[in-house]
């Protein structure tokens, strides 16, 4: 079965100490290890092999994309906030990717919509999607939902993904754990299956 490991939204803003989350996102990041859980699988799927794909979400500078009617996106074009081809939408660094790694740009929450995502997937024959990321309860959500219905089998490295707090990522878990298999970065081996 092939499989790719996607790591999704790990930018700066959103999970680095000195981004614009730092005091929500972030800080719950930090105190779940996100980072060093990610940097851990990662490193399990080069070393087995394994396709590493990072989401990114942003928008152009001057905002093209940007969807004015959302109530979560709607600030960032205020506050010039994640911005393509800036610090603000770069990988963090304790996860930075390489250059083999695919690279899957989005302006919405879904990594699917809109994206070069699915031609990925297709071209590469990958049948099961690895995913870790921020945060829980809106990029994991609809990507495993999304993916499960795509007919892709899933797994979620349930220790490095967060929400705002324990209580969001956990009733996130619980609820995604019924279209895919959930796990930890320790335990997962990407080469079975």
């Amino acid at each position: 079965m092939k499989t790719l490991y996607l790591v999704m939204d790990l930018i700066n803003d959103l999970v680095h100490q000195d981004g614009a989350n730092r005091t929500g996102l972030a800080a719950e990041v930090e105190r779940r290890h996100v980072l060093t859980h990610s940097k851990i699988a990662i490193a399990k799927a080069r070393s087995d092999g394994i396709p590493v794909g990072y989401v990114i979400v942003g928008w152009s500078q001057d905002y093209r994309e940007w969807p004015a009617n959302s109530p979560m996106f709607g600030p960032a074009r205020e506050h010039q906030l994640l911005k393509l081809d800036t610090w603000s939408t770069q990988i963090h660094e304790a996860v930075a990717p390489e250059k083999e790694d695919y690279i899957i740009i989005k302006h919405r929450v879904s990594p699917f919509y809109g994206t070069n995502l699915e031609p990925i997937l297709r071209a590469q024959n990958i049948s099961r999607l690895v995913m870790s990321g921020v945060s829980t309860n809106y990029v994991m959500q609809s990507a495993v939902r999304e993916a499960h219905d795509r007919g892709y089998e899933v797994v979620i490295l349930e220790d490095a993904c967060s929400a705002l707090s324990e209580e969001e990522h956990q009733w996130a878990i619980k609820g995604l754990s019924r279209m895919a298999q959930v796990t930890t970065s320790d335990t997962f081996t990407f080469a079975s299956g």
